[in-house]
């Protein structure tokens, strides 16, 4: 199998500088193309996907700055590298400043270049395995998406729960998907070919919900004008789905209670009852051990409708499958939309997985069609995410108005001075941020996030790169 060869873009104005460029790295097993100015360097990218971009800052038609800027406005993944004489060093720290990977000065040290371009490539490989959706586990059709442990596990029990008859009660907090996981409960079940029916018990009033649930005899009540089915009937053979459960009056708690036990119903105005071959799952975003202490739910119906629990954790508890939701919401509305996008840049993944997200993945779910509809380029980026950056900058000013990082000497995001930017890499001063972090705070991950100002997750990410 042939592998293929990292590729790198040179841009310079000097042509003798790009074919001595394109012969050494030719050498280091690079494929190397060049172009002239920032225009001709704009163009390329549109047609070929290079790895690596070589740019010399100082050119006639479009200098890199400009072109940096362009560049990344198209495609944030490229990393690009920054070439500059040494009386340029601040144009390479504003580069720096607007995405570049890194910067060298002319004339070029060739250890220092070889060593850059492989940290690109690396890099420029771990933003494509981030940005492409791993396999999703979904249980079959029922459209779970999830790999973090908290998803296998609830995943393991709805394949032991499905195949019985037990009633199950699906708790959690609005938008985590409780609807997604009763239908997971109910394809995987001897009952998946018979009806699966949904009622809202939040969406109606007391005596519309009875109607609805039991139906109702010719006459019952005003505009009654025939009999009506129940939605237990329609269930028959089924499963019905009882959502918001905890909305429910005490009066047609008896009644749902008896349907139970019984395992028969009575249509509202009728005297005869009827039998019902039905399986019961329930889901609610209350505690209903707290409505039974309370007075509010029956503690009889909290036992036969919590026979198996199965809790939905909130996004904020399974935060590293962000990434894998959203690029399975982007691929959905993408295709609905006729667009074609290939993925979030870094900064717009990073929004994402900071944002604390109180609607859950209802809230990820259309904070992402709202960026396809918005998108006019091929990445989502964080202009098309206004959410999710104020958010982020709630939470940045929060942490910068707190100030421990400036009274105990412990670097934040944005605590790196020019100087330091100038010494080494981008790469050293943060890898040397992290490590005084975790110093301070005695190897405390979370805190030390806290201090750098970043998502646990995202430290997580430069440890793994980083090696720490």
């Amino acid at each position: 199998m042939t592998v293929k060869k990292p590729s790198i873009l040179i841009v310079d104005d000097e042509p003798g500088h790009i074919l001595m460029l394109e012969g050494l790295l030719g050498v280091w097993n690079y494929q190397a193309a060049g172009a002239s100015n920032g225009l001709e360097a704009l163009e390329a990218i549109k047609k070929t996907p290079y790895d690596v971009i070589l740019m010399d800052i100082r050119m006639e038609e479009m200098d890199g700055l400009t072109a940096l800027k362009e560049i990344k406005a198209y495609n944030p993944s490229i990393p690009i590298v920054i070439m500059t004489a040494h009386s340029a060093v601040e144009s390479a720290v504003e580069a720096l400043k607007s995405g570049a990977h890194d910067y060298l000065t002319k004339p070029l040290d060739f250890d220092a270049l070889k060593i850059t371009l492989e940290k690109a490539v690396e890099h420029r490989a771990l933003v494509l395995e981030n940005q492409a959706p791993r396999t999703l586990v979904t249980g079959g059709s029922n459209g779970i998406v999830g790999n973090s442990s908290r998803m296998r596990q609830m995943q393991e029990l709805i394949k032991i729960v499905a195949p019985s008859e037990a009633t199950v009660l699906i708790t959690g907090k609005s938008g985590t998907g409780k609807e997604l996981v009763a239908r997971a409960i109910h394809s995987q079940s001897s009952r998946k070919h018979e009806p699966l029916v949904v009622v809202n018990c939040a969406a109606l009033n007391e005596n519309l919900l009875e109607s609805e649930l039991f139906g109702h005899e010719k006459g019952a009540f005003t505009g009654a004008d025939k009999r009506r089915e129940g939605r237990f009937i329609q269930a028959h053979k089924g499963t019905i789905f009882l959502d918001e459960i905890g909305e429910i009056s005490p009066r047609l708690q008896v009644k749902l209670l008896r349907a139970i036990q019984q395992r028969e119903i009575q249509r509202v105005g009728s005297d005869h009852t009827l039998r019902i071959d039905v399986r019961i799952i329930t889901a609610t975003n209350r505690n209903l051990r707290e409505e039974v202490n309370a007075g509010r739910f029956r503690e009889d119906l909290y036992y036969r409708l919590n026979v198996i629990a199965v809790t939905v954790p909130s996004l904020a508890e399974h935060s590293e499958d962000i990434p894998l939701l959203a690029h399975h919401f982007l691929r959905i509305f993408a295709l609905r939309n006729k667009k074609e996008i290939k993925g979030f840049s870094p900064q717009a993944m990073d929004l994402l997985i900071n944002h604390p997200w109180p609607g859950n993945i209802r809230e990820l779910e259309n904070l992402i069609e709202q960026a396809v509809v918005l998108l006019q380029g091929r990445y989502v980026t964080e202009k098309e995410l206004p959410v999710a950056a104020s958010s982020f900058k709630a939470v940045q000013a929060k942490t910068d108005s707190q100030g421990p990082g400036e009274s105990q000497g412990i670097p934040g995001r944005e605590a790196f001075s020019n100087q330091q930017a100038l010494d080494g890499t981008l790469e050293n001063a943060e890898r040397e941020a992290i490590l005084n972090a975790l110093k301070i705070t005695s190897g405390n991950k979370k805190e030390a996030a806290e201090r750098l100002g970043i998502s646990r997750k995202t430290l997580y990410t430069k440890l793994k790169i980083y090696d720490l």
